[in-house]
């Protein structure tokens, strides 16, 4: 808990933020973002869709504070519907409530979210709502809801560290669900904060929603998990076409390829853009095993010398705080 509470912190520091943002792509990172513009994007999902493997994108962004940062973010992500539609590939959108201006003013970013529902629901595109913090949770969750009443191509993300997480699979069980554990620091009195804890609430929320939800997008780059569904899948008959594995974009290819090809719905998490530490630290957090993942192919050795420094410097200043 030690390590995963470090790699939340690294994620919401905004100096480290602006330090990868600035040299992350050059030093390895594109090994986990699978692009920097909209165009390098299309080709990543064009190559992952020859192995029958579907896409969420997300449009990479932290700390929007202004309207005209998170009108930028919804711009962005309507373009990326109309080259989704015009390329034909197999993708759809994920995105953050924060982003789109969540923080700034809740009937702004409704706004900005209906506009790029509508224009997603006219390409039969769909569009999940990525949960985040607890202090979001009940907001985004009710704009899910308010949306839900006139369109039919929402979804969202159920966080397995939160208590409340059973009464929530419950209550959206009619909707498309992407199953976590979750990846912010949460107090004890809203999380779990024990990981035996949270990972078997995550298999509890998965069973659950095979069950009796719409259809369940599982998480999860752990092959534990994967041979568990596998075997309850089969053993209660549930068919392929109401569930997916979901992986993030460079993390297990060689799984990625193998699910599909054994006939699983299988989608990668493609995340693009230059704003992509924090995005990528909270999945450390998520999973400190990731790691051992992705270190060889994204940090190189200069990679590390400069995130060192700087993750040195974080903490540094953290011990000088608590001596004062």
């Amino acid at each position: 808990m030690l390590l995963r509470d470090f790699f939340i912190q690294l994620s919401e520091n905004q100096l480290l933020n602006s330090t990868a943002k600035k040299y992350g792509l050059k030093l390895g990172a594109q090994n986990v973002v699978a692009g920097t513009n909209i165009e390098e994007t299309i080709a990543s999902i064009k190559e992952l869709n020859a192995h029958n493997i579907s896409c969420t994108v997300d449009n990479l962004g932290e700390f929007v504070s202004s309207e005209e940062e998170a009108t930028t973010a919804k711009e962005q992500i309507l373009a990326v519907i109309e080259a989704i539609h015009e390329n034909g590939v197999n993708a759809h959108i994920s995105l953050k409530p924060s982003q789109l201006g969540l923080d700034i003013d809740v009937d702004f970013c409704y706004d900005n979210l209906y506009e790029i529902v509508e224009k997603a629901a006219a390409y039969n595109i769909f569009v999940n709502f990525d949960m985040e913090d607890y202090g979001r949770l009940q907001t985004s969750f009710d704009m899910v809801e308010e949306l839900s009443k006139t369109f039919n191509n929402v979804g969202t993300v159920i966080q397995s560290y939160f208590y409340r997480a059973k009464d929530d699979i419950e209550k959206f069980q009619n909707y498309r669900l992407r199953i976590v554990k979750g990846a912010y620091k949460e107090p004890v009195e809203v999380a779990f904060q024990d990981k035996l804890d949270i990972d078997l609430n995550y298999i509890e929320l998965i069973e659950y929603h095979l069950l009796h939800g719409k259809f369940t997008s599982i998480a999860t780059h752990d092959h534990n998990v994967i041979a568990h569904v596998k075997r309850f899948v089969a053993d209660n008959n549930i068919p392929l076409e109401k569930f997916e594995f979901q992986m993030l974009y460079g993390f297990r290819t060689d799984m990625q390829k193998e699910l599909a090809k054994e006939g699983y719905n299988f989608c990668v998490y493609v995340p693009f853009g230059e704003d992509w530490y924090g995005y990528f630290m909270r999945r450390l957090a998520e999973r400190p095993q990731n790691i051992n993942l992705v270190t060889k192919q994204v940090f190189t050795k200069k990679t590390n010398t400069i995130l060192a420094v700087a993750a040195g410097a974080f903490v540094l200043g953290r011990l000088t705080k608590r001596k004062k």
